[in-house]
This record gives C-alpha cells, sequence and structure tokens, in this order.
C-alpha cells in the first residue's frame, strides 16, 4: 500500500515535469497540432506529452519490477512492452504522419502478444485482439480536446485497476494507479488552454494499455458477462467512434478524413465551454466505469449494463442530428455566373 502511494505520487510528479520540459522541443521541432483559440484563431500546441506519460509510467513501474518491491508478474511486464512499443509506433505518426492501416496493424500484433489465450481461449483471445486495437483507436481520436483523453483516461484506469485489485492482480492494479497518476501530472498542463498535448504517442498508449489490461481482468469469465464489463468500462471511446463513423457514412465522407464530428465538437456547437465539455464528458466516462466495476464485483446485473448501452445509443442518436459538416460550395458555377454576368 506504502508503495503504491509512493510509486503514484512519483509518476505524477514526473510526468507533470518532463511535459513541462518537452514542450519547447516540441513546439522548435514543429511537432504540433493546431486546435481552436477563438472564433478565428488556432494555437500551436506541442505533441510531446505522451511521452511524458510514457517515461514516467515504464520509469516507475520497471523499478518496482526491478527491485521486487512491486512486481508486475503475470504477463504484465510483457503488456508494458506491447504498451511501449505501440507508444514508439504512434511517435512514429506524429513526427511522419503514418497511414492509419499501419497503425492498426502495428497495434493489432501487439496485442495478439498479450492476449492471455489461456483464459479467454482462441475464438475469444481473437475477439480480444480486435477490441483492443478498436479501443486504442478510440482513445487516439479522442484526443481532439484540450484534458479529454486525459480525464477519461484516468477515469478509465481507476475502473479497471478497481476489477484488478478485485481479482488480486496486484501488480496489475499497481501499473494501472501508476499509469492514472502519469495522466494526471500530464493534466496539469493539458486543461485548456492546453499548452502541451498528448498526441498518438500518448493516446494509443493508455487505451492500449487499459484495453489489454481490461480483458486480463475478463480472463476467464464467460463471454456475455465479460463484454459486458468491458463495454461499460470504455463506453465513451465506443460511442465517440460510432458517432464518427455513423456520421461520416451518413454524410458519404471517407472515414479517414477528419472533420468537427466527434462528442466534443457537437457539445460545443450546442453552447458548452471548453472546460464544460471535458467535465460532462468525464461525468459520463464515470458512469459507465461505475457500472462496469459493479458488474464485475456482482454487485450490479445486466440490466445496469444495457441502461449505460441504451443511453449511449440515445446520446449518438441525438448529437448526430447536429449539424458538423460544412455545405460543399460550388465555387465554379459561381464564378462562371458571376463573369456571365459582367460579360453580358
Amino acid at each position: 500500500m506504502l508503495y503504491g502511494t509512493l510509486a503514484a505520487s512519483t509518476a505524477l510528479l514526473l510526468s507533470a515535469l518532463l511535459a513541462a520540459l518537452l514542450r519547447v522541443p516540441g513546439l522548435r521541432a514543429g511537432l504540433v497540432e493546431r486546435r481552436q483559440a477563438g472564433a478565428a484563431r488556432r494555437r500551436p500546441v506541442p505533441l510531446l506529452g505522451g511521452v511524458a506519460v510514457l517515461a514516467a509510467t515504464c520509469l516507475v513501474a520497471g523499478v518496482g519490477e526491478w527491485t521486487r518491491a512491486a512486481p508486475l508478474g503475470g504477463g504484465v511486464d510483457e503488456l508494458l512492452i506491447a504498451g511501449a512499443g505501440v507508444a514508439v509506433l504512434g511517435l512514429v505518426a506524429d513526427v511522419w504522419r503514418l497511414r492509419a492501416r499501419v497503425l492498426t496493424a502495428g497495434t493489432a500484433v501487439a496485442a495478439a502478444c498479450v492476449v492471455p489465450y489461456g483464459g479467454t481461449g482462441v475464438p475469444a483471445g481473437i475477439l480480444a485482439v480486435g477490441w483492443i486495437v478498436f479501443v486504442a483507436l478510440a482513445f487516439r481520436a479522442l484526443d481532439h480536446a484540450d484534458g479529454l483523453v486525459g480525464t477519461v483516461g484516468v477515469i478509465t484506469a481507476f475502473g479497471v485497476g478497481a476489477c484488478a485489485a478485485a481479482e488480486v492482480m496486484d501488480g496489475l492494479a499497481v501499473l494501472l494507479s501508476v499509469l492514472a497518476a502519469a495522466l494526471a501530472g500530464f493534466l496539469m498542463h493539458n486543461w485548456h488552454p492546453a499548452r502541451i498535448g498528448l498526441g498518438s504517442c500518448g493516446s494509443l498508449f493508455t487505451g492500449f494499455l487499459l484495453a489489454s489490461a481490461a480483458v486480463f481482468t475478463q480472463a476467464g469469465r464467460g463471454l456475455g458477462e465479460g463484454v459486458g464489463v468491458l463495454f461499460s468500462l470504455t463506453v465513451l471511446g465506443t460511442a465517440d467512434l460510432a458517432l464518427v463513423v455513423l456520421s461520416r457514412r451518413t454524410a458519404r465522407r471517407s472515414l479517414l478524413r477528419s472533420g468537427p464530428d466527434h462528442l466534443g465538437h457537437r457539445l460545443r456547437r450546442l453552447g458548452l465551454t471548453p472546460r464544460g465539455t471535458v467535465v460532462l464528458l468525464g461525468v459520463g466516462a464515470s458512469v459507465g466505469v461505475l457500472v462496469g466495476v459493479l458488474a464485475h464485483t456482482g454487485r450490479a446485473g445486466d440490466g445496469a449494463v444495457l441502461w449505460v448501452a441504451g443511453g449511449a445509443l440515445v446520446a449518438v442518436l441525438l448529437l448526430l442530428r447536429i449539424p458538423v459538416y460544412s455545405p460543399r460550395r460550388m465555387v465554379s458555377s459561381q464564378v462562371t455566373g458571376q463573369l456571365r454576368v459582367r460579360s453580358g
């Protein structure tokens, strides 16, 4: 208990320090994303915050494993190594803009290496690989608003950590507490207006680690029960990605073409402030995580999970009605018409 508190405190301070130190190098290297700062103004946000979260998590967890003060064990050390590999792939994507299919394939390979097939079975293990990839990409998609991924990541880490503690997976619980603390340290610099962003490096790392850890906690359970818990724990990311896919397919846009069509974007169009949007989505994530933990520990039944699913579906359908795409203007037709008027 004492080591867990010390490890979490160290991860928080280390992540906050590294995020502050990496901001200027990120700006100078041009590793930035331009985010909305006003009605007609955009600000550059460096994307090296994920490096701070990765370094703090791996260093603190690695020291615990090396000193045997908090050994990870049970395949958790391999999980951390695979997560670090996914983070490096995300960092490469931040620098050179890798294609989405490369990120997907790399994440799938890493997931296939950590899924506990002995507990899940091969068919369910294959499904788990797909689910881990889905959640990792969903967390990457959530990284469009200041403070959102960090907030959802902290909440989810506590929930999955509670499930791990209930299964007496002490090493996994410690790793998740360290991850939550590292994200909290990063949030000191990421709350609106953000001074540094997580980038693909940090968002993929966070989503991959949380999804894989959740699969560890559900290994050996029935498929239906496990799916309900996994869905509840990650309901916000699932709803956001579902909303984006439905929106772009309905508008006949490419799924890979970015746009202001996420949960946060639509809530902003309803008049919420950036911070208010993150708080509201954080509350939604907390409800799902709480139901997931209660269902995992047997304190809530399938009905509670169905309520979460129904609420997510209603939210997606309602927000889907908010227009977010600008109509295409027939510029060439307008120019032609003007020329005809002038010539006449």
